[in-house]
């Protein structure tokens, strides 16, 4: 199988390792200022450890991206400058915002600060909203609400905010917070309208900004992936909604399932992973990819390897 386990390419310089991406930072040329190289590998990451890797899922979350950016493009700036290769993306160098902007259209969730998990705790006021009394797990809100979370930088844990707190620990100014909770709504609008031309619900999803070197504002990272998105299949909801069950989506959480319920994930050796699990988390991508964006999905296997069809493609970025 075709697999970027990792993108390390020594002819770039400023090399940076994230959980699942690689990246390098270029300084300013002529035409551009600073610019970031950002390579999706095919590793996935959960328990802040890395599990495995995923034939073809950097190509296409890279590919998802590009075309969520493609099609919002008239609602905010992003940060796209080039696709050199299917698995990267040349992107404007931006100072992160230190605020994720978590925008929910639908009562669910897992995780300790989801607004599902808050509300059956009694919780009625939270990330500064009000909620009415009587939802039911994984109902629509009556109206998208942003719940904005701190960006732990340090690897500390992310922490839930008010737009108020935001503004008053200075995280963002004002203006900043109106700006940027504006393109979230105006992009999560876009985002379920084209989910529901597909048949699919986008229930939550999650947006970074950042800074360019003029302090404009400017969208960032990833957009209505499968990694930082909720999706849920429009056909089964309302029978699973009455049934009280988890509504159909693209279940891609197996091999996290898996290693959970066979090791403590955070301090044990992780087990080897099936490779017919692997395989099947692939295709639950590629469908993924193939629905959302109404494409097939071409895999790239020119080149001998991933690495050698990237570090080919990347040549024009090569230092002089």
């Amino acid at each position: 199988m075709r697999i970027l386990s990792e993108a390390v390419i020594p002819e770039l310089p400023n090399y940076y390792r994230g959980k699942v991406r690689d990246n390098y930072d270029l300084p300013a040329d002529a035409t551009h200022g600073p610019r970031r190289i950002i390579i999706s590998s095919d590793r996935i990451s959960a328990f802040d450890r890395i599990l495995a890797c995923v034939p073809w899922k950097g190509q296409v979350l890279t590919q998802c991206a590009r075309y969520w950016f493609e099609e919002t493009s008239d609602i905010c700036p992003n940060h796209v400058l080039a696709y050199p290769d299917p698995n990267v993306v040349v992107g404007r160098k931006l100072t992160i915002l230190p605020v994720e902007m978590v925008v929910r259209g639908y009562l669910a969730g897992t995780t300790g600060t989801s607004v599902l998990t808050l509300y059956k705790k009694g919780q009625r006021q939270m990330y500064g909203h009000s909620l009415p009394d009587g939802l039911r797990d994984n109902e629509k809100l009556p109206a998208p609400i942003i719940t904005p979370t701190s960006k732990a930088f340090d690897g500390g844990h992310d922490e839930p905010l008010t737009a108020e707190e935001i503004v008053a620990q200075g995280l963002l100014s004002q203006e900043q917070w109106d700006t940027v909770s504006a393109y979230a709504l105006a992009l999560f609008a876009r985002g379920q309208t084209l989910a529901a031309e597909r048949g699919l619900i986008l229930v939550d999803t999650k947006y970074e900004f950042g800074l360019d070197e003029d302090g404009n504002i400017v969208l960032a990272d990833e957009i209505h992936t499968p990694d930082s998105s909720r999706y849920w299949l429009a056909d089964g909801y309302d029978a699973a909604f009455a049934a009280g069950s988890r509504p159909p989506s693209f279940d891609k959480d197996f091999i996290r399932a898996w290693v959970a319920e066979r090791c403590d994930p955070y301090t044990d050796a992780i087990p080897e992973i099936p490779a017919e699990m692997i395989e099947e988390t692939s295709k639950v991508y590629i469908r993924a990819y193939e629905a959302i964006t109404g494409k097939p999905f071409v895999p790239d296997e020119s080149g001998a390897t991933p690495l050698d069809r990237i570090r080919a493609n990347l040549a024009p970025y090569f230092p002089k």
